[in-house]
This record gives structure tokens, C-alpha cells and sequence, in this order.
């Protein structure tokens, strides 16, 4: 799959075919079908392995040492700044990104579903720790994902570059000061 991400991000996921990732790797497309269905297949295992990498990412930061709020500061910022410099800075791997986005493909809901998941589990802990007053860690994790949304989805992170406020850290700190006890 790297070669397939490399001619992506120098050609365009929509431009590169499965000929062409075959021709890469000195083989023939039919072998190249062996291992993948469709060139939908491809595409997708290329994204979750970006989603993967950032999903690792934020589980490294969410079982280190420290505040639930320092991880979940820290998690929120990891996802920003890793989808920033991928997905917008990286416009041939913004446009799979965008299409995977817009068409619902079905490894975004998992990512979704995953990082709610991951948030509800930073809560928890704040929640069980004294930190964060008692919510339903479910649906303040989804609230809390649907409030950064600007921040780490590639397409609005690129239509809302030029709003200067909120940041993300006016939005990190209004969300902490909803999340902490009174």
C-alpha cells in the first residue's frame, strides 16, 4: 500500500489506477486483484492506514501519564495537527480524504465511532479522577468531536482557515471549562 499512497500523493488518487500501481511494483494489474477487489479496496486501506496512524497516535497520548484534560487537550491537538499537515497541506491526499468523507465510505463511521470512543474513555477517567463533573461520557464525547469538527476534518479545516476565531485553543479551553466540576 505505500505505493499506492506514493502515486496517490504525486498523481491523485482518482488519476492513479490499478495499472499503474501494478507497473510500480513490476507486476500485473491481475495480481494486484488478487490481493484487492476493486480499486475502491485500495483506496480504502490506503485511508485507514492514514486513519490508523492517527488513530495510534491518540491512543499513545490518551494512556500516557497526566490529567485527563492535559490527554484530552493533547489528543484534540494531535488530530489537528496531524490531519492539517496530511490532509490539507497534502492536496492529492486531501481529495481521497474528501471523497472518503463525502461518500460516507464505511471506514469513516468506524474512525468516528472509534474516536468517540476514545474521548468518552478520556472522560471517564477526568469523571472517575474528581476532574470533569458526571456526564454521559457518550454523549459528550460525540459533543465534544462535533464541537472540533472545524479542527480536524480536512475539508472544513480548509473552507474555515481563514476564521480567526474561534481557535482551537478558545474552543480547547471552553470545552475544558464545560467538562471540569463547578
Amino acid at each position: 500500500m505505500a505505493m499506492a499512497e506514493k502515486l496517490f500523493r504525486d498523481i491523485g488518487y482518482q488519476k492513479t489506477t490499478v495499472a499503474d500501481i501494478a507497473r510500480a511494483l513490476a507486476m500485473s494489474p491481475a495480481n494486484i486483484y488478487r490481493f484487492f477487489h476493486s480499486k475502491r479496496e485500495i483506496n480504502e486501506t490506503v485511508a485507514l492506514r492514514l486513519i490508523g496512524e492517527v488513530e495510534d497516535a491518540v491512543e499513545r497520548i490518551a494512556s500516557e501519564p497526566g490529567s485527563a484534560e492535559e490527554r484530552l487537550r493533547r489528543v484534540i491537538r494531535a488530530v489537528h495537527e496531524m490531519n492539517a499537515e496530511r490532509f490539507v497541506h497534502d492536496v492529492k491526499i486531501h481529495e481521497m480524504v474528501h471523497a472518503a468523507l463525502s461518500e460516507s465510505w464505511d471506514i469513516v463511521e468506524g474512525y468516528i465511532a472509534r474516536m468517540n470512543a476514545r474521548v468518552a474513555g478520556l472522560i471517564e477517567n477526568g469523571v472517575a479522577t474528581g476532574e470533569f463533573r458526571a456526564v454521559d461520557a457518550a454523549v459528550t464525547a460525540a459533543c465534544v468531536n462535533a464541537a472540533v469538527v472545524r479542527f480536524s476534518h480536512p475539508g472544513l479545516m480548509m473552507e474555515c482557515a481563514r476564521m480567526e476565531q474561534p481557535t482551537l485553543d478558545d474552543m480547547l479551553d471552553f470545552l475544558m471549562r464545560a467538562l471540569r466540576k463547578a
